[in-house]
C-alpha cells in the first residue's frame, strides 16, 4: 500500500439525469480530465443512474446497464490518474442495494452498501432497496475511508462502528432534497454531531438539481471533529472543488485535516425557495425536452410570480403569457399584466373569453333553464381559459405551467380542468403569504441564479408595485374578492399551516385562539379538496409536507378533528 501524507479529493457536485447512464458517466470523466492532479473524486448518491430513481430501479435491463456503465468507469481509471467514488446500485446474493463504488486502478476496488433506509417523507428506499450490512471502512493510499451514505449520518450506529474499525476521514455521498432550513439542518444537526462524536472530518457532498417534485441545492461542505466548517461549497449551481487533507500530528498519533479552502455564502430566506422554484421549473422543462412554457398572466400576484420564476429559469425568450379578458377583467388587471410582462421582456398576447362564454351560454341555456347563474358559470370562465392555454401549448409546443398556490389548493379555491391545467406549478407548495413575500424580494432582488431583469445591484422590479399591494381576485363575477369566499390570508395561512404541516387537531388550533368555526370550515374544505389535488399537476416541494409526495390522504374520507 502506498503511504501518503497529503490527499487531493476532489468534491464534484453535480446535476444528475435520472436513467441517462452515459450522459451521468460522462459527466463524472469530463470532471475527471480537469481534475487530474486529484487522488480521489467523489460524486453524489446513485450519480450513475440519478436520485431518486423510483420504480425505474426495478427494471433489471437498467440494473444490468448500470453494472456495464461502472465497469467502463472502473477500467478509465487505469491510466493512472485519480480514483472516483462513484454511486450506483449492485445486486449482491439476489438482493438490490444503493450503494457506492470505488474505482481505482482499472478496477472496482471496493464496494460499500447503504445501511440505513429513508422511508418517510419523500423516500420510499425499503420500496426498493435491501440494507446492507454495517460497512468497513476502506483503505486508500494511506487513509482509512468511512463511507456513509446520506440517511446513515442521520442516525449514530454507521459512524461510531466506522470509527471503532479504525476509520479517519469520513466521505459522505448524498441525494439531499432542499426544504426550509435544511443547510441548517444538515451542517449543525447532523453532520457536526457525527464529527464531534466521533472525532473524525467529515466530507459531506449533495447533488444539484431538480428531479420531478424534489429539487437538490448542493451547498455540500466539509466539517472537522471540533465542528468547524472547514470547506463550504455554494447551493444551487454545479460546482467541483479541491480538498487538500495533511496527516498531521494528533497526540501520540496522527490524524487527517483538511486545509480550510473557500467558504461561499448560502442562500437566505426567501432566495433560497425562489432559487427552488427558478430550478425546478428549469430542470422539469429541460428534462423534458419542452422548448418553452406558456401560462396565463391575470394582472395578479400568483401569475406574476410564476412569469418572474419562468423568466428566471428559462429565459424571456422561452417565456409566453397570454392574458384572457372577460367581462370582469378590470382594467387595472389588464395594465398590470401588460406591464409585468413588459418588465420581464416576455411575449404577451390578449385572446378575449367573451365569444367562449357566449358560446357556452348559448349551448347549455336549455338545459340549465329555470336555475340562476352560479358558481358553475364562474368555473365555465375558468375551464375557458384552461382550454385556450392547452390550445397553444398543444399547437406550439411550450408547456402550460400553473400557478394556484398552496393555500388555495388545501381549501380547493381553484377549478379542476380550469385554472389547474397544466404540466407544473413553481407555487404548488407555497402559501400566498410566501407568494407575497417572494414577489416583493424579487421586485428589489435578483437570484443568483436568475435570467430575469436585473436593475443596477438590484433586481427588477419584474411586476408592478400594485399586483402585490390589491386585493387578490379571481374576477370570476363583478367585484369578487378572495375574501368573499376565504377568511384573510394572515388568519388562512396560519390555519393551515398547523392542519397540514403540523396535523393539529381543531381543538388545538382552536386552543391557540383561533375561531373554532373556522377552523372546522378550514378543515371541512381541506378534506374535500383532496381529490382535486391528486389530479393536480406536480410542483417543486418546499417544506416538509407537501401534496402528494409528504401528505397522502385518501380522497374517501369521513374523518374530522372537530
Amino acid at each position: 500500500m502506498i503511504m501518503a501524507e497529503k490527499l487531493t479529493i476532489t468534491l464534484a457536485q453535480l446535476n444528475q439525469t435520472v436513467g441517462d447512464l452515459p450522459a451521468n458517466a460522462a459527466a463524472m470523466l469530463s470532471v475527471r480530465d480537469k481534475a487530474r492532479h486529484a487522488d480521489l473524486i467523489i460524486y453524489p448518491e446513485l450519480q450513475l443512474i440519478g436520485y431518486p430513481p423510483e420504480d425505474l430501479v426495478l427494471k433489471p435491463a437498467l440494473v444490468e446497464r448500470a453494472a456495464a456503465e461502472l465497469d467502463k468507469l472502473a477500467t478509465a481509471t487505469a491510466d493512472g490518474g485519480p480514483a472516483m467514488l462513484v454511486g450506483s446500485v449492485f445486486v449482491r446474493d439476489g438482493a438490490l442495494h444503493n450503494g457506492v463504488a470505488l474505482l481505482d486502478g482499472g478496477k472496482i476496488a471496493a464496494v460499500r452498501f447503504k445501511y440505513e433506509l429513508p422511508n418517510y417523507g419523500t423516500f420510499d428506499e425499503k420500496r426498493y432497496f435491501t440494507p446492507g450490512p454495517l460497512p468497513e471502512p476502506v483503505p486508500f493510499r494511506g487513509a482509512m475511508l468511512g463511507l456513509p451514505i446520506c440517511e446513515d449520518i442521520w442516525h449514530p450506529d454507521v459512524c461510531r462502528h466506522l470509527a471503532q474499525l479504525g476509520a479517519e476521514i469520513f466521505l459522505c455521498v448524498n441525494g439531499s432534497p432542499y426544504e426550509i432550513d435544511k443547510d441548517t439542518m444538515r451542517i449543525d444537526g447532523v453532520a457536526k454531531r457525527r464529527a464531534i462524536d466521533t472525532g473524525i472530518p467529515l466530507a459531506y457532498v449533495n447533488r444539484v438539481g431538480g428531479q420531478d417534485e424534489v429539487v437538490f441545492d448542493g451547498a455540500s461542505f466539509v466539517v472537522g471533529p471540533e465542528g468547524a466548517v472547514w470547506v463550504q461549497m455554494p447551493d444551487w449551481t454545479e460546482a467541483v472543488v479541491d480538498t487538500v487533507w495533511n496527516k498531521v500530528p494528533h497526540g501520540s498519533s496522527h490524524r487527517w485535516r483538511c486545509e480550510p479552502g473557500d467558504n461561499a455564502v448560502l442562500s437566505e430566506h426567501p432566495e433560497d425557495i425562489y432559487c427552488a422554484m427558478v430550478m425546478a421549473l428549469r430542470d422539469y422543462v429541460d428534462g423534458n425536452r419542452f422548448p418553452g412554457v406558456v401560462l396565463g398572466l391575470s394582472g395578479g400576484i400568483d401569475s406574476a410570480l410564476c412569469a418572474a420564476i419562468a423568466v428566471d429559469a428559462l429565459g424571456a425568450d422561452r417565456v409566453w403569457c397570454v392574458m384572457m379578458p372577460s367581462r370582469y377583467t378590470s382594467t387595472e388587471s389588464l395594465e398590470d399584466a401588460g406591464g409585468c410582462a413588459n418588465m420581464l421582456g416576455c411575449r404577451l398576447d390578449t385572446v378575449p373569453i367573451e365569444p367562449a362564454i357566449d358560446g357556452f351560454g348559448a349551448m347549455l341555456a336549455t338545459v340549465f333553464e329555470g336555475r340562476s347563474p352560479d358558481l358553475t358559470e364562474e368555473n365555465i370562465q375558468s375551464r375557458i381559459r384552461g382550454v385556450t392555454l392547452m390550445a397553444l401549448s398543444n399547437k406550439f409546443g411550450p408547456m402550460l405551467v400553473t400557478t394556484g398556490n398552496k393555500s388555495e389548493m388545501s381549501v380547493g379555491y381553484a377549478t379542476i380542468y380550469g385554472d389547474m391545467n397544466g404540466g407544473y406549478n413553481p407555487l404548488k407548495d407555497a402559501y400566498k403569504l410566501t407568494v407575497f413575500a417572494l414577489s416583493r424580494w424579487r421586485n428589489e432582488a435578483r437570484p443568483k441564479i436568475g435570467l430575469g431583469p436585473d436593475s443596477g445591484n438590484g433586481g427588477g422590479p419584474v411586476m408592478p408595485e400594485r399586483i402585490i399591494t390589491k386585493p387578490p381576485s379571481a374576477e370570476l363575477r363583478p367585484d369578487q374578492k378572495d375574501s368573499d369566499s376565504l377568511p384573510p390570508y394572515e388568519v388562512l395561512d396560519p390555519i393551515l399551516l398547523g392542519l397540514v404541516e403540523h396535523e393539529k387537531s381543531v381543538d388545538q388550533l382552536a386552543a391557540e385562539g383561533f375561531d373554532r368555526e373556522v377552523v372546522k370550515r378550514i378543515e371541512r374544505l381541506l378534506y374535500v379538496a383532496e381529490y382535486k389535488r391528486r389530479q393536480a399537476p406536480p410542483g417543486v416541494k418546499l417544506g416538509n409536507r407537501n401534496f402528494g409526495r409528504d401528505r397522502r390522504y385518501p380522497i374517501t374520507n369521513a374523518f374530522r378533528s372537530g
